[in-house]
């Protein structure tokens, strides 16, 4: 069995907080940097299509809320099982760990051929519902049709990387997405120019992509280069361990199925308003923001096994020290790419396409749509600290309230309100990601001091036990 030094493993229970939150975060957002880059660069080189790059664009678009409900499911299983065994193994419980890494497992799978089957059933109907036209319909068909036969790779690949990362292996799960993402940006040019396949090419390479990096995980797991091993005894779902992960998990599902609740709205109204050439320019904005969505997760998954474990292990200091520092950074990565957005959004758009309408028109809106970043880095790093501490209620209403309570509404009323529609569909999302963020950092604030004070009474009490 290999050692955690030789696989990037961190010792989890020691060290600085800071470097080894720098050593675990790294890795994962780079990770989640390069697995932003299956749909960028997807988005990238379909947009430079001769003579079809705006609508083929504009038709990945509205594939996108499907992928992020694929997400939604993959994180459902995979954020709830892996911060179950980070617990279990903080506190020593390495058959609950083991158990649950099993159960997790078995639930990726069914959930990914469940997925599969009824997305591919009832794929064209769905994609109309969710905002396409009939000149953008058979696009987004073309890509999902090839798409959707890689969900089970998906599912597992991504799904079992985040037990690698809450053991402690940054690296290793930094590898399985350079593996995806590399082979992807290879096969993207080749697929899509050489072999001039177009939307099919790109959903064809990221599948092939997806392949390798499930190969890859599932390789990491075999060969036990961890605590956490793929056993034929564990490949059963146990309901009393799996019903607890899934609970915690519910907050991060419902933050990515909520995402594809809003892409629906705002393709749909954008649709109606503005027309392609604004669906189209919703694909480059959303693009962006997903990308800085990627950064938050990536660092909050980095820190959130630190958390979990010195939780599980009762070394409160330790807690305290990870979960302020992840809110701090998440608000300054989100601070940082507002930033970037308004004084670059004409470079950044030309990234995906340069013809000059879509330019000037997406230049002004993403302007508009990146400037409450902010405020959606507090309520990312606020939430992920909830979620490592087991907080599923509290976690679930933030994940809710950005979302569900306030962007999807918004966006059907201001269009009522404001002469300027596309404009006022845009001004929901900043308006959103402000207030829901303000009271993620003050719920939390106040949640967490009460969770430190009753694990301290806790630790106490089982301390005054065993000197008796």
């Amino acid at each position: 069995m290999r050692t955690r030094a030789a696989w990037g493993g961190n010792d989890l229970g020691s060290g600085k907080i800071g470097s080894l939150m720098l050593r675990m975060s790294i890795p994962t957002i780079a990770a989640q940097l390069v697995n932003a880059l299956y749909n960028v660069v997807d988005r990238i080189y379909i947009g430079h299509i001769p003579e079809e790059g705006e609508l083929a664009l504009a038709g990945l678009g509205i594939t996108f809320p499907i992928i992020m409900l694929v997400t939604a499911v993959q994180c459902l299983i995979s954020v709830g099982g892996s911060t179950q065994a980070a617990v279990a193994m903080g506190a020593g419980d390495q058959e609950r760990a083991q158990k649950t890494f099993g159960g997790s497992a078995v639930l990726l799978t069914a959930g990914g051929a469940l997925l599969t089957v009824l997305f591919q059933v009832f794929r064209d109907p769905i994609l109309l519902l969710f905002g396409a036209s009939e000149a953008t319909l058979g696009y987004a068909s073309d890509y999902l049709q090839i798409y959707l036969w890689g969900t089970v790779f998906t599912m597992l690949g991504g799904g079992l990387n985040a037990f690698i990362a809450a053991q402690g292996f940054s690296m290793a799960a930094m590898v399985t997405t350079l593996i995806g993402a590399g082979c992807n940006i290879l096969l993207d040019p080749l697929m899509i120019f050489t072999w001039k396949i177009g939307v099919r090419g790109a959903a064809l390479a990221t599948v092939i992509s997806q392949l390798l990096s499930a190969v890859w995980v599932l390789l990491f797991f075999l060969r036990g280069r961890g605590w956490l091993r793929l056993r034929r005894e564990t490949l059963r779902v146990e309901m009393q361990l799996m019903l607890p992960a899934l609970a915690i998990g519910f907050s991060s599902f419902v933050m990515q199925a909520t995402e594809c609740l809003q892409n629906i709205a705002f393709n749909a109204s954008l649709q109606r308003y503005g027309g392609d050439l604004a669906v189209g320019a919703f694909s480059i904005a959303s693009s962006v923001l997903k990308t800085v969505a990627l950064v938050l997760a990536g660092f909050t998954q980095g820190g959130q096994p630190i958390v979990s474990y010195n939780y599980g292990s009762g070394d409160l200091g330790r807690v305290r020290q990870a979960a302020y520092r992840m809110v701090l950074v998440s608000a300054l990565i989100g601070a940082g790419s507002s930033l970037l957005c308004e004084l670059l959004p004409e470079q950044i758009v030309k990234l995906f396409n340069d013809s000059p309408g879509l330019v000037e028109f997406t230049a002004r809106a993403l302007r508009i749509y990146m400037i409450g970043i902010l405020f959606l880095g507090i309520q990312h790093g606020s939430q992920h600290v909830l979620v490592a501490l087991g907080q599923t209620k509290l976690s679930l209403f933030l994940a809710a309230l950005r979302k569900l309570f306030l962007l999807i509404p918004l966006i059907y009323l201001l269009p009522l309100l404001m002469e300027d529609a596309v404009t006022a569909i845009l001004i929901a999302e900043p308006i959103s990601d402000t207030i829901a963020g303000a009271v993620s950092g003050i719920l939390f604030a106040i949640r967490f001091r009460k969770l430190m004070r009753a694990k301290g009474r806790e630790i106490r009490c089982e301390s005054s036990a065993r000197s008796r």
